[in-house]
């Protein structure tokens, strides 16, 4: 089975310039080590800034993500890459799906929302339903004769998602992450029961560094 990699991406907030030289370095990397589909953090292009979502969203077939299509051609590579979706006239919290000159889309169907509990008096971003509208599009991947499903964070704390998944064939469950050091150990055992509840390999890809004003679990 060719590999899976997961890069934790540690993105300047707003800088799409430097988030993309970023993101094509990691997958440059990936490749050279053997893997064939790339999955980064949930909003990975952008980083977690809420308020810059609608200033910073993306159309389909954005043109600023060329640079990544033509890697993923060139390098026979999958990239999932995270960003704000506009799509007829709703903003949706995306994963690009890059597969040479194809593009997908996933679009966040659970939107979630930070307690003040991560980070103790310091800034917590807004709920996401006051930004994005909740979305559909949820396509599955092909890896090495097996199929994957995505999801982006909160999505997996729904049992109706990964179930979904399951049901529809999927045995990868590949998921965009951002989650802080005090919910580490509940990702992680949530991540493993949805592995085990429904005989899926899950990978889970998170921040290496802080973004919109909280620490990353890493």
């Amino acid at each position: 089975m060719k590999a899976i990699a997961l890069a934790q991406t540690t993105p300047r907030a707003g800088d799409l310039a430097a988030n993309l030289a970023q993101h094509l370095e990691l997958a440059s990397r990936a490749a050279d080590e053997g893997a064939s589909l790339v999955v980064f953090p949930e909003l990975s292009l952008t980083g977690y800034e809420l308020d810059l979502a609608a200033e910073l969203a993306h159309d389909p077939q954005d043109e600023r993500l060329a640079p990544l299509r033509e890697l993923a051609s060139a390098r026979q590579l999958t990239l999932v890459v995270g960003a704000p979706l506009l799509r007829e006239g709703r903003l949706h919290l995306a994963a690009f799906v890059l597969e040479g000159a194809r593009e997908r889309h996933y679009t966040k169907r659970h939107l979630g929302t930070f307690p003040a509990s991560v980070n103790p008096g310091g800034p917590v971003p807004p709920p996401e339903p006051s930004v994005f509208a909740p979305g559909a599009l949820d396509p599955l991947l092909a890896h090495a004769g097996r199929s994957a499903a995505l999801a982006i964070c909160a999505d997996t704390g729904r049992p109706s998602h990964p179930a979904a998944a399951a049901a529809r064939g999927a045995q990868l469950y590949l998921a965009s992450m951002f989650f802080t050091p005090g919910e580490l150990a509940d990702e992680h055992a949530k991540l493993a029961r949805i592995a085990a509840e429904h005989a899926l390999l899950v990978a889970a890809a998170n921040f290496g560094g802080p973004s919109g004003g909280l620490p990353s679990a890493g």
